[in-house]
């Protein structure tokens, strides 16, 4: 007795096998097409990896050579290109932004950039220096805050350039002894109503801490952040050294930090 075998290619199974092959094509060219906005995005891009490097080298003497560091930003800007969803509505700017320093920062962070007895300075200045302003209203000058720590203005200004080397090191995280300021640079949509809202409370006291700046480190913490001049064109604006801006450059987001710790305990 013959067995009847059915046709090895039915209506019904050709038509299935057509719709598969359609969604294994569609897949295929959406992920070449993924893939090719990736690299657009890396080679777009890829100009501020190099500018977040020049301003972290700006702002200290890393352990690690340049092109380290361009390694570590890349490797960031490639997960921003691979992970970035457009539905989110946040910029790629932004996002990439956030990626990129935070990939040198993990990479600066795994060596010891700042000594225990460094460490003691920055802590013991930050605290004179709340002391002063709590008491008076104001945050110290220079000279004020050099005179209670019974050290030289020379000597304070060197603690303020560590300082910022820490500050520049830490200012994508959360520390319980100052508020996050890396949470300022992401997209305003993207963040839940009471973020929102604590974020704008913070520009505001953040512009508000600017003003009560002396004009001259007002003018350059605009300069370098706003208009994005380097320190030597900032020196050539003002007719000054190279390190005496960064001296300036120093005492002002030093400042700013005391002001912005204020601020949070007072809330």
């Amino acid at each position: 007795m013959t067995v009847e075998t059915k046709k090895p290619f039915p209506k019904q199974l050709a038509e299935d096998n057509k719709e598969h092959l359609k969604t294994r094509a569609r897949n295929a060219y959406d992920g070449q097409k993924k893939e090719s906005i990736d690299n657009e995005l890396i080679t777009q891009f890829l100009p501020m990896v190099h500018k977040i490097v020049q301003r972290a080298v700006t702002y200290i003497k890393p352990p690690l050579s340049y092109d380290d560091l361009v390694s570590a930003g890349a490797v960031g800007l490639i997960k921003a290109a691979r992970d970035y969803n457009p539905s989110l509505q946040a910029e790629f700017k932004t996002y990439a932004y956030i990626r990129i320093r935070g990939s040198i920062l993990d990479e600066l962070r795994n060596f010891s950039l700042l000594p225990a007895n460094v460490e003691k300075q920055i802590r013991e200045a930050t605290q004179m220096s709340l002391e002063i302003t709590n008491q008076t209203g104001k945050v110290p000058n220079e000279e004020e805050l050099a005179e209670k720590l019974q050290i030289t203005v020379d000597k304070l200004y060197q603690t303020l350039e560590n300082a910022r080397t820490k500050h520049f090191i830490s200012i994508d995280s959360s520390p319980e002894d100052m508020p996050s300021l890396g949470a300022s640079l992401a997209a305003t949509n993207t963040l839940a109503p009471d973020q929102q809202l604590e974020q704008n409370e913070l520009v505001d006291k953040l512009t508000e801490a600017i003003q009560q700046l002396n004009e001259r480190q007002r003018q350059i913490i605009i300069l370098y952040y706003q208009q994005e001049l380097t320190m030597k064109q900032i020196a050539e604006v003002f007719d000054i050294t190279e390190p005496r801006v960064s001296q300036l450059h120093a005492s002002a987001l030093f400042n700013l930090s005391v002001k912005l710790r204020q601020w949070k305990y007072d809330r």
